[in-house]
């Protein structure tokens, strides 16, 4: 699949300033098609490993019956945001990802949840796993495989 050029170049980030947004964002927003023909956007926490991007949530709801769906999906983030009031302007750093989600299982999974929480909770990692061994079972794991990213950042 063809994927538009960004429109303003200079602004452009690749490779290793794109994986630190992923790796540092606290938070991103998914995009799905949801019911009726109406975009559907959701807030998650997530994790970028090994080149995907995870999150948990759920085993019912609109963001899994809409990847059921259609797992055709996009993902972004913005980080470092600050507001330039003089020259009525933002600075930003962002990034945009279109793949393809499915549920995860197995090793895969537990993988993902510790990611989670080594990315969300460092001072509490052995609780952390101790939680993970007990939700485990309850908690879908979705994986959004990457097919094309993009990333810009205004403070260039």
């Amino acid at each position: 699949m063809d994927f538009r050029n960004m429109r303003r170049s200079n602004k452009e980030i690749f490779d290793e300033n794109i994986v630190e947004i992923l790796e540092t964002a606290e938070f991103g927003v998914m995009s799905v098609m949801g019911e009726n023909g109406y975009p559907y956007g959701i807030p998650l926490n997530f994790v970028y490993l090994d080149g995907a991007i995870y999150f948990h949530c759920a085993d019912e709801g609109h963001k899994l019956d809409a990847i059921k769906a259609d797992n055709r999906v996009s993902f972004s983030v913005v980080s470092g945001t600050e507001i330039v009031q003089q020259k009525f302007t933002s600075l930003y750093s962002s990034v945009i990802v279109f793949g393809k989600a499915y549920i995860t299982t197995g090793e895969e999974k537990t993988k993902a949840l510790r990611g989670l929480i080594y990315k969300y909770s460092p001072d509490f990692i052995d609780e952390g796993m101790k939680y993970v061994d007990r939700k485990a079972d309850g908690t879908v794991i979705v994986k959004i495989d990457i097919e094309h990213m993009s990333g810009k950042s205004s403070f260039r």
